[in-house]
């Protein structure tokens, strides 16, 4: 039996918070438990009702989404958090991996993507809204050209695996995929990085991102 996926929604803007809410709560077995106006607030409210999702504006007043994630990881809270923001900037993403968010949805397109994206996490797989990882492909063009030799060293089976990274599969479902064992998929990952000289599952996920088309 499938059970709720219970949410936290943090945004300093009420007109956000209320359309992000209704479009939420129309889906089946999501529930918002509790909304938030600042950072501070927001992350009282995970440790207290301890939600599987917490959707983080990045600018918020009390305390930034960045700075809520931060105490989140440092106190060992079992949530995955969704970024939102209007950021687009490589740098602004980058900061969202290295503090393990599962989601990063742009505001423009949060009511399309939202849903998708708390399925997702909620599940133990990344989501980026289309429309950024589109924006981040493009400004990674100019600086693309010397990896392309390190993605040309992949075997048939290693682009496989990082094609099906780019589709947000996790080692389970690739494994399932490919008809190979869990444990050689994270060998292929283990290689894949090595060749592409990327480190760790957040680098291998921007990489499989940024050259999704050429795999």
């Amino acid at each position: 039996m499938q059970t709720d996926i219970n949410i936290i929604l943090a945004d300093d803007h009420p007109f956000i918070r209320q359309g992000l809410r209704a479009t939420i709560e129309r889906e089946p077995r999501l529930k918002v438990l509790a909304e938030a106006g600042d950072g501070r607030t927001a992350l009282a409210l995970i440790q207290s009702l301890r939600p599987q999702v917490a959707i983080l504006d990045i600018d918020m007043p009390e305390m930034d989404g960045f700075s809520v994630a931060q105490q989140v990881r440092q106190q060992k809270l079992p949530v995955e958090i969704i970024f939102l923001s209007f950021h687009r900037e490589e740098e602004i993403f980058n900061r969202a991996l290295e503090l393990d968010a599962k989601g990063y949805v742009t505001k423009d397109s949060a009511v399309t993507d939202i849903v998708s994206g708390i399925r997702a996490v909620a599940a133990g797989q990344h989501y980026v809204s289309p429309t950024l990882a589109s924006i981040l492909v493009a400004q990674r063009r100019q600086t693309a050209a010397p990896r392309r030799e390190g993605l040309a060293s992949l075997s048939p089976t290693e682009r496989q695996v990082l094609k099906l990274i780019a589709e947000y599969k996790t080692s389970k479902e690739i494994a399932e995929t490919l008809g190979i064992s869990p444990l050689t998929v994270k060998t292929h990952r283990q290689n894949i990085c090595l060749k592409l000289e990327v480190q760790g599952n957040h680098g291998l996920m921007k990489f499989a991102l940024e050259h999704q088309a050429e795999l």
